[in-house]
């Protein structure tokens, strides 16, 4: 695929965007929460994280950027009828695709069978982008849930965003491949801050070894600094949750989970979310891409 073109039209697609805007940068901050494996919890995570945001009056979207086994619609228990394949096809507008969900959360689904977003073809490409890159200026947050994985294109959808929660757990395994995306990130000069949250731990001093382990490390061997996002325990109240198709600040707004989440969503709104790149988030994941 010829892709000579594709960062001068997407330099036209930002000059455009924002003269419709009227405003020279994106108004939305992009977290992207990502995992290197998957089973760690990552799409809860960033459902409930995202819905803590839009109940303190923040203009939230949820984007499943997941085009390949995208599952968002099942855990918010939405009607999916039209998903991001839909605007890669040219059959749908983004703002059609768009879905209402709990607290004023908006709500884009991810698609099913799909391939990579490197391999669709160019003009397929830019139609993403335009439609894309105009939802950061009526949002506040962007929450990404990427796909498992280290695959290109979720490394892209990470090195685009303003800041990486990484999601892990205390096993063993879950450790290494967090370690290893967090390795990606830094040896491709990722300029954003990376922040860890432990799920699933058995105690609250567990989740903090995890958390220190991976920082120590990290510091050591690739001289980066992670932040504390947070633990959450082991909880059968999240359990209940998902097979109910609802998420548990939702179900349990009492529980001690819901209110790890309200202070994990503090947490993360207080840390300088500035990666230093220009320009629009979707358009950067695009520059990572090609």
């Amino acid at each position: 695929m010829n892709q000579r073109h594709l960062p001068a039209i997407m330099a036209n697609h930002a000059v455009n965007l924002q003269q419709a805007s009227g405003s020279s940068r994106p108004s939305a901050r992009v977290l992207a929460v990502t995992s290197g494996k998957g089973g760690v919890g990552k799409t809860n995570i960033a459902t409930n994280l995202a819905l803590c945001m839009a109940a303190s009056e923040k203009r939230v979207l949820l984007l499943d950027a997941d085009i390949s086994l995208g599952n968002l619609d099942l855990l918010l228990n939405v009607r999916s009828k039209y998903n991001i394949s839909h605007v890669i096809n040219g059959s749908k507008r983004i703002d059609q695709i768009i879905l209402p969900g709990p607290q004023g959360l908006r709500v884009i689904c991810g698609a099913s069978g799909l391939d990579q977003l490197a391999d669709i073809s160019e003009t397929e490409q830019h139609r993403l982008i335009e439609h894309l890159s105009r939802l950061q200026y009526g949002s506040d947050t962007i929450v990404v849930d990427t796909a498992a994985g280290i695959s290109n294109s979720v490394v892209s959808f990470c090195l685009a965003a303003d800041h990486v929660l990484v999601v892990t757990t205390p096993e063993a395994t879950a450790m290494t491949d967090a370690y290893g995306m967090i390795k990606v990130l830094v040896r491709k000069r990722y300029e954003g801050p990376i922040s860890v949250v432990v799920n699933m731990a058995h105690s609250l001093a567990e989740g903090k070894r995890t958390y220190q382990r991976l920082a120590d490390v990290a510091a050591r061997f690739l001289q980066a600094n992670l932040y504390y996002a947070g633990v959450l325990l082991k909880d059968e109240r999240l359990c209940a949750a998902v097979r109910s198709r609802q998420p548990v600040v939702l179900a349990y707004p009492k529980s001690q989970i819901a209110s790890s989440f309200s202070a994990m969503a503090t947490r993360l709104g207080g840390i300088d979310c500035s990666n230093g790149a220009g320009g629009s988030f979707f358009r950067r994941v695009f520059r990572w891409l090609t």
